[in-house]
């Protein structure tokens, strides 16, 4: 019975373990390529488990590959952290997993070693594929002869694969096709078919060219495209950071800032309004998936990773402290809370402490900037209140306010740095539709 090609095909590429130092610095070299690319070098995380996992499966430490080993060695996590609560190496093997997919999906020309991470392990996995030898011997029955390791691949120089086709079966022809070819025609015919694949690589990208233009005649950029581009360009995952509380009795608000020694913090209805805005708009506008971090346990090194959108005010100390140094800011909670305008000192906007919480007018900082900590954008969506940043979070999610900004400011602000204050009315602790109070564009 013969085998298909397709047969053939999937033949070759069996995963394959390395036996000699030949091998398996085969393998690293090919892990730097793919650590250079555009899919990992923009990030720390992921290269950073990618390395450890290839390195300790080629010293023979697979069998330490487990998630809680992953999270100390790769991402200082204490021994005892809680696997469930903090699911940063599944997350980020899940990254890795689909940017080596990416990865080997672009190139023009796969490499003979190939690395892959399957779904739920942490353990990579190696894919020796050379050149087909399909080409080589027509349709006739062809058994594969794989070399035991890289090593004996470098020992044909006659200028064909280097795994050794052995001809069998009874196919017309096929020896007399085997013996015909040479180096020189097997260039010859691979070099028309580089021609017309650059042909047909032009005529494709002119096509999609013609149809941008197109579209982008059809459809401008709203002033929702431009306010959320630089977050969305080119982004799988955006990280939304958002502050925790806890119940108490002493403050007028009827809850506090939840800190790191809180084993259950929580999120108000209002914020998860708002985290389900902003869910849908990323999903729907920029196909990004949102990964939800609570702001007393993350760090800096994972607000380097990705755009963040900064979530609460108060009970978020990364809002306070990357504003902290923008025009309109929060002040010090122990000198009461209030957005302070850095231009025009006399000027602040404050909830009334006169009135019942829930029938106060909220105050709220909508900004988005290039942040010089983390070196990448930044979204802060934060009210002096609860309600301030569910209206906030409307106000940067709804295209009719955003369209209002844009009136208000005059032009494109794709690339610059903005900051906008709004008001809210609060009736029986409901939100209330967002105003514009002051805008800074930078």
């Amino acid at each position: 019975m013969r085998d298909s090609p397709m047969n053939r095909s999937g033949a070759i590429r069996e995963v394959w373990h390395p036996q000699t130092r030949e091998d398996r610095d085969a393998i690293l070299r090919e892990l730097q390529e793919v650590l250079a690319s555009a899919h990992f070098c923009n990030s720390k995380r992921y290269p950073a488990l990618l390395k450890y996992i290839v390195e300790n499966t080629l010293a023979g430490n697979a069998e330490l590959l487990k998630e809680r080993t992953l999270g100390v060695e790769v991402f200082d996590r204490s021994p005892s952290y809680d696997t469930n609560a903090d699911t940063v190496v599944r997350y980020t093997a899940g990254e890795v997993r689909k940017r080596l997919s990416l990865y080997y999906h672009e190139l023009d020309r796969k490499p003979v070693i190939q690395i892959s991470l399957p779904a739920g392990s942490y353990i990579p996995e190696f894919v020796y594929s050379p050149e087909d030898s399909q080409e080589l011997v027509g349709h006739a029955h062809a058994t594969v002869t794989r070399p035991n390791s890289l090593q004996e691949t470098t020992s044909h120089t006659d200028g064909l694969s280097p795994w050794t086709p052995v001809v069998s079966g009874s196919a017309p022809g096929a020896l007399a096709e085997l013996r015909g070819w040479t180096p020189a025609r097997s260039q010859k015919a691979a070099g028309a078919r580089y021609r017309w694949l650059g042909v047909s690589v032009l005529v494709i990208l002119a096509i999609l060219a013609v149809a941008g233009w197109r579209y982008r005649t059809v459809r401008p950029n709203t002033p929702l495209d431009e306010f959320w581009s630089p977050v969305l360009h080119d982004q799988t995952s955006v990280m939304v950071c958002t502050g925790g509380s806890i119940f108490s009795q002493t403050h007028l608000s009827g809850v506090a800032t939840a800190g790191k020694d809180i084993e259950y913090p929580f999120v108000s209805m209002q914020s998860a309004a708002a985290i389900s805005q902003l869910s849908a708009l990323l999903a729907h506008n920029g196909g990004a998936t949102t990964q939800l971090q609570p702001s007393a346990t993350t760090s800096l090194t994972e607000l380097k990773e990705r755009p963040v959108i900064l979530l609460g005010g108060y009970n978020n100390q990364w809002t306070l402290r990357l504003l902290q140094p923008l025009r309109f800011h929060f002040s010090p909670e122990t000198i009461g809370a209030a957005i302070v305008d850095d231009a025009h000192p006399e000027t602040h906007w404050a909830r009334d402490p006169l009135l019942p919480y829930s029938s106060a007018d909220d105050y709220a900082l909508v900004a988005r900037f290039k942040d010089p900590t983390t070196d990448g954008w930044i979204v802060a969506l934060a009210g002096l209140g609860r309600n301030g940043t569910e209206a906030a979070a409307q106000f940067a999610t709804t295209p009719h306010y955003l369209q209002l900004l844009r009136e208000r400011v005059g032009f494109d602000i794709s690339n610059k740095n903005v900051e906008v204050v709004v008001k809210l009315n609060v009736i029986d602790g409901k939100t209330g539709a967002p105003s514009i109070q002051a805008v800074h564009v930078w």
